[in-house]
């Protein structure tokens, strides 16, 4: 099996993005070749998602049309990772038989081994490897990255213990934890020294971190380390649960030039009964003290949040409350989701469910609502003086860059159309915003002098 090209799709979140980037890593290191054509690929690996029911969709998807690549094209096996056969196991080898192997997400040490041996373990009738989620990486994994060389994420925990009503998380990826500081440290220089200059720091809680390990280091202590760190520019922070989002940590941020004055926190809902349902660790009253405390303390802050329409009791009364509390709090970015019914979670087996056709109108309410207040928020920046990432050339002669100011994350928010004269991709330089729409803004560069 060395020497076989390999194909490997990463659907999901940034963290299932790392765990492709380790098993590619991996592969390459024991002999195996990489190759970003399907068409090309004697092995195709696909790492699923199964967080909510799109998600689930695309990697069936997904499968079933790599399915044909085997078939008719070069492929000779089709192997599935991740999320979606630890959570399924057994059920989806029986209803998928042009799948040849299937591996949970705790087998990515072993993955190299278990695709050299796949010929051995199918011809024994063999086609599942699927054990606890207990794997963590370190920094002796290295990564194969797939984001562009200027950024990367930065997991510094893994699986979840909050076991909010809804979600999979803690079944298919185990309990929270958390790395050990100096590991973290050390992947950032390693990530530097290949010209990273922003990480994106992710987890399933990145507010939990080190509650689990020994001196309980903080996440305020970790990313005070990190800024230590020679090369980074920037360092942004995502998936911070609002519960545990300290005002050390909100300090922290204001202090630290190189962190970002960004946050993601994902709050999920402002009602207190379906906060309760939900079973999240924090109510409305929390939840909004939390967010006046970021806006007093980190002035300018561009704060993120998610959010979950449609949840079992959800009434026209409580999504009202929803949508006014979007309103008043004005988000400088926002993502707004259908409940997915997820088999094997607590809510699944409520009552009340809400149809999807009205699932669908509160979702397009909520983000007709952000548009709006998105639309006031970048004119507001007209005039202003920032920070942008320069990430490709646009084919456009008035703006011929395109790049994310500080305020913009990787891949999730808007971005911002650059006039420049010399900037290379890669290149952070300081722009004045000239005009902006409703999620992106345009921009020009200025003499940092000036």
């Amino acid at each position: 099996m060395k020497n076989k090209n390999i194909h490997l799709i990463s659907l999901g979140c940034p963290k299932n993005m790392i765990d492709s980037e380790v098993m590619a890593s991996i592969l390459t290191g024991n002999g195996f070749g990489i190759t970003p054509h399907a068409e090309e690929a004697d092995i195709i690996i696909i790492n699923t998602c199964t967080f909510i029911l799109p998600a689930k969709e695309e990697s069936i998807d997904e499968i079933l049309r790599m399915a044909e690549w085997k078939k008719h094209g070069k492929c000779e096996h089709l192997v599935v990772t991740g999320c979606l056969p630890q959570m399924y196991g057994i059920t989806l080898e029986r209803e998928m038989p042009e799948v040849d192997l299937f591996l949970g997400t705790g087998e990515i040490p072993r993955i190299a081994d278990l695709i050299s041996n796949m010929e051995n373990e199918v011809s024994a009738g063999r086609r599942s490897c699927i054990g606890e989620p207990t794997f963590l990486m370190d920094s002796t994994f290295p990564r194969l990255l797939s984001t562009p060389f200027y950024s990367a994420y930065l997991k510094i925990a893994e699986g979840c213990s909050n076991h909010c009503s809804y979600c999979v998380i803690p079944t298919v990826r185990g309990k929270f934890r958390s790395r050990d500081v100096d590991d973290i440290l050390r992947e950032a220089e390693i990530l530097a020294s290949g010209g990273v200059k922003e990480i994106i720091i992710t987890a399933q809680d990145t507010t939990s971190y080190g509650s689990d390990l020994k001196g309980k280091p903080t996440l305020s202590i970790l990313l005070k380390e990190l800024t230590s760190v020679d090369g980074i520019r920037w360092i942004r922070l995502l998936y911070t649960y609002p519960a545990y989002l300290t005002k050390e940590i909100l300090q922290t941020i204001s202090e630290e030039e190189k962190i970002c004055n960004y946050i993601d926190i994902p709050i999920q809902h402002i009602d207190d009964d379906i906060l309760k349902a939900m079973n999240r660790k924090e109510g409305s009253a929390p939840i909004r003290n939390t967010i006046v405390q970021a806006r007093e303390i980190i002035p300018g802050v561009a704060l993120r949040t998610s959010l979950i329409v449609g949840f079992p009791g959800e009434t026209p009364e409580k999504f009202d409350r929803l949508l006014s509390f979007i309103k008043e709090t004005r988000f400088e970015n926002l993502g707004a989701f259908r409940y997915s019914r997820e088999e094997g979670t607590a809510a699944a087996g409520f009552p009340s469910h809400v149809p999807e056709k009205e699932k669908e109108r509160r979702r397009n309410t909520l983000m007709e609502e952000q548009s709006i207040i998105s639309h006031e928020i970048n004119r507001s920046r007209i005039g202003s003086l920032q920070e942008v990432l320069i990430e490709e050339e646009y084919d456009n002669p008035e703006f011929p860059l395109v790049g994310r100011t500080r305020d913009q994350a990787l891949d999730i928010d808007g971005i911002t159309y650059v006039k420049a004269s010399d900037a290379a991709i890669g290149d952070i330089i300081t722009c004045r915003i000239t005009s902006a729409d409703v999620y992106d803004l345009f921009a020009e560069e200025v003499d940092e002098g000036t």
